[in-house]
């Protein structure tokens, strides 16, 4: 069974950074586009950004310039850093690992709470 796990949230003050992270399986990682999702109270899941495994990245519009997300070929594990962060941002985020867009691991989520 494949386990992404997440590490990192917490609570940050509004205009605060946090970085998040996750590790991914050795088998799977050099396979698959990572993402991290976030669904907030209410809301549905939605894409924060993504990294293919060329490097390539796309971001929400909500995040970009404030969250970059990478990749450690290395460690296995993909990251988000996430800068002036605001209320807004206030969710669980989910890393996503997906393979050739047919089937997606989820980890369990890490809450990211942002107090204005």
């Amino acid at each position: 069974q494949v386990q992404l796990v997440e590490s990192g949230g917490g609570l940050v003050q509004a205009g605060g950074s946090l970085r998040l992270s996750c590790a991914v399986p050795a088998s799977i990682f050099s396979r698959v586009t990572m993402g991290w999702y976030r669904q907030a109270p209410g809301k549905q899941r939605t894409l924060v950004a993504a990294i293919s495994r060329g490097g390539t990245t796309n971001y929400a519009e909500t995040v970009k310039g404030r969250f970059t997300i990478s990749r450690d070929n290395a460690e296995n594990t993909v990251a988000l850093e996430m800068n002036n962060l605001s209320a807004e941002d206030t969710a669980v985020y989910y890393c996503n690992a997906n393979y050739l867009r047919t089937i997606d691991y989820w980890g369990k989520g890490t809450l990211v709470t942002v107090s204005s």
